[in-house]
């Protein structure tokens, strides 16, 4: 070995012992990885998980991450993405080719719309909105082109809850008549359901995608998605895709998630028992008209839901009243306290933010009123409750 400091710090002869054991796992940083010869630099492969090639295609904190997602879906594989969006639009890319079509639920979340609405259709993929809430509307437009059909359980903001076996059956039968070598595949946002509220693969899917920004995460201060399948073909798709992207997760992000995992099942059913609570109380105020949320009767889908699922996210939205000016309905959100106005959902803070429904829809919207989108905390439902009828108190004077 030299004598020169420099080179003895970096070609160190010390290696720490095996067999340490922790409750979180080890975080791994890397963008080379060492091979011990060249063979071994021939001939390992990272796409099985048995080997490491080069930090973008996976460390042993991402691995470990990837195989628990998956685990958390009922799903055998996992890819990691930037973000929901990005886990959405890597699925898009994957699967579908110039000439084709993707079907998309006209309450979907917005931005994966606009995806389609620009980038795919400047590449020669067209798509199309069918309504969620009626299988016999996605048979009617599933066609020859038809390539993709997303789902979303439940629809962005207004949270109606989709039959989804139904959906999935309308699919089925259209690949049986077709017979094709390139099968309509399905994919789920299932960011609301988290592999807790139900298990996508189980209702019949082929694709499960979360924004793992949400619940795994937890804390507000990650961006995440994830893409998890059972068939290893689709796997290796999308997998393909998100190398030749050179798409990454930052391995302390991964650290962050993995940390948040362990209490996601107890923060889920504790904001699933705020939010029930909240929506129903909400729902006998003056001024609103409706309170959408699928564990309340009367809600779009509630009776699917309570077939398929056992549990509810923490959002519910308030329509309300057409007489109340949105001016009004801002104040209302500006007077709140302990819920911040702000996006995303599924941290420790509560959250509100007003939406103008009618233009983000594809077909009618029954409601003239405005909306306001909730997402509960982790903060006493005694106070939040009180905060909102504080709000409520100047929204109706």
């Amino acid at each position: 070995m030299s004598d020169d400091l420099s080179t003895r710090l970096i070609h160190h002869a010390y290696k720490p012992p095996e067999g340490f054991e922790a409750v979180a796992p080890g975080v791994h940083k890397a963008s080379t990885v060492f091979f011990p010869n060249v063979q071994a630099l021939r001939t390992t492969d990272w796409k099985d998980k048995s080997g490491y090639t080069y930090g973008l295609h996976g460390t042993p904190t991402t691995f470990t991450l990837e195989e628990r997602i998956a685990t958390i879906e009922g799903g055998h594989h996992c890819v990691l993405a930037p973000s929901g969006l990005a886990a959405v639009s890597l699925v898009d890319m994957a699967l579908l080719r110039q000439g084709e079509e993707v079907l998309i639920p006209h309450n979907a979340y917005g931005p994966g719309k606009s995806f389609a609405s620009v980038e795919l259709a400047a590449w020669g993929i067209t798509h199309r909105y069918f309504d969620a809430m009626d299988p016999a509307d996605l048979a009617r437009k599933i066609g020859p082109a038809t390539r993709l059909v997303w789902l979303e359980a439940p629809g962005s903001v207004t949270l109606e809850f989709p039959d989804i076996p139904a959906l999935v059956e309308c699919v089925r039968q259209a690949n049986a008549a077709r017979q094709s070598a390139r099968p309509i595949v399905t994919a789920l946002d299932n960011t609301w359901g988290a592999g807790i509220a139900f298990q996508p693969f189980d209702l019949g899917v082929d694709i499960s995608v979360q924004a793992l920004t949400k619940y795994p995460s937890g804390g507000a201060d990650v961006l995440m998605g994830s893409v998890v399948t059972r068939d290893l073909t689709l796997h290796r798709q999308v997998l393909l895709t998100h190398m030749r992207l050179g798409l990454n997760i930052g391995v302390n992000d991964a650290e962050l998630v993995l940390r948040g995992l362990s209490s996601m099942q107890l923060r889920y059913h504790a904001q699933d028992a705020s939010t029930r609570e909240l929506a129903a109380w909400m729902g006998q105020q003056p001024g609103v008209v409706q309170v959408l949320h699928p564990a309340l009767p009367g809600s779009p889908g509630h009776d699917t839901w309570r077939r398929d699922a056992t549990a509810a996210a923490c959002l519910f939205s308030a329509v309300f009243d057409a007489t109340i000016p949105q001016a009004r309905i801002d104040a209302f959100c500006d007077r709140l306290c302990l819920f911040k106005l702000g996006w995303s959902w599924a941290g420790p803070i509560s959250l509100c933010a007003p939406y103008d429904i009618g233009p983000s829809r594809t077909q009618g919207w029954p409601h003239a009123g405005g909306l306001v989108r909730f997402a509960v905390g982790l903060e006493s439902v005694h106070d939040l409750r009180a905060d909102l009828a504080q709000a409520l108190v100047a929204l109706n004077t």
